[in-house]
């Protein structure tokens, strides 16, 4: 059976608890065990993090011992998955850039606030995780973020839409949805999920991130048959 460990907590503006009850509920139901912690320190123990298939972040902000983010590195390197959608996984951690250089991106702004209505562009044949999903409109936070230029990018949206300051820049497509590598790891993010009924309102969100959650938890088994591992990158580890 695989394992998947779900960290929730920080902001509580973002619906941790609720979001990381209904993503427990999408890997039961694809025969994951999954414990829920509310607590950093669950990340305190590297054995049991290289023990699993999947992490998934839900803490928005706060702050993070350094130790735990290179525990993280580490597991997911080794090739244990991380997922994790909006604030709770791009806006985590500010002070550590040790995670945003993990999960790919780092939120700097929501222009208009919450209930912006937006269309999610699915980029078709980009991958097969949104193979049949179809582009969808979006009322929730339209997040604006900084990202790592490595990733691979599943869907964007178009800003801008709210005439504020970075108007008079040309309009760009920011990534909405993407995955990348770390080490022989996957990691998948979706900025969706502002609230918990984004979800409900939007199905195809959840969908993206369903099957985003099952490719990241996939990237072990993958490792393994293939005869991938971490230590092609470690000697420079040390670097960062």
């Amino acid at each position: 059976m695989k394992k998947a460990l779900i960290f929730q907590g920080g902001w509580d503006g973002h619906e941790p608890e609720l979001t990381s009850k209904r993503f427990g509920r999408l890997l039961e139901a694809e025969g994951f065990e999954v414990e829920i912690f509310d607590t950093l320190d669950c990340l305190a123990d590297l054995d049991k993090l290289m023990g699993l298939d999947l992490i998934v972040a839900c803490w928005t902000g706060g702050n993070i011992e350094h130790e735990y983010v290179e525990n993280v590195s580490k597991a997911v390197a080794a090739g244990v998955g991380l997922a994790g959608v909006h604030g709770g996984m791009c806006d985590s951690f500010r002070q550590d850039t040790m995670w945003q250089f993990i999960t790919g991106g780092q939120w700097v702004s929501h222009p208009g606030g919450d209930g912006v209505e937006y269309t999610v562009n699915v980029r078709r044949g980009s991958s097969p995780l949104v193979e049949g999903i179809e582009d969808f409109k979006v009322c929730s936070e339209h997040y604006y973020l900084h990202v790592d230029p490595a990733i691979e990018v599943l869907a964007t949206t178009r800003f801008p839409l709210v005439n504020y300051y970075h108007a008079s820049n040309k309009p760009i497509d920011m990534p909405v949805v993407w995955t990348k590598y770390w080490g022989v790891g996957r990691v998948f993010y979706s900025s969706l999920g502002h609230h918990d009924d984004v979800f409900d309102n939007s199905p195809n969100a959840q969908e993206m991130f369903r099957r985003g959650m099952l490719w990241a938890a996939e990237g072990k088994n993958y490792a393994k048959e293939n005869g991938l591992t971490p230590e092609r990158y470690e000697n420079n580890a040390k670097m960062y």
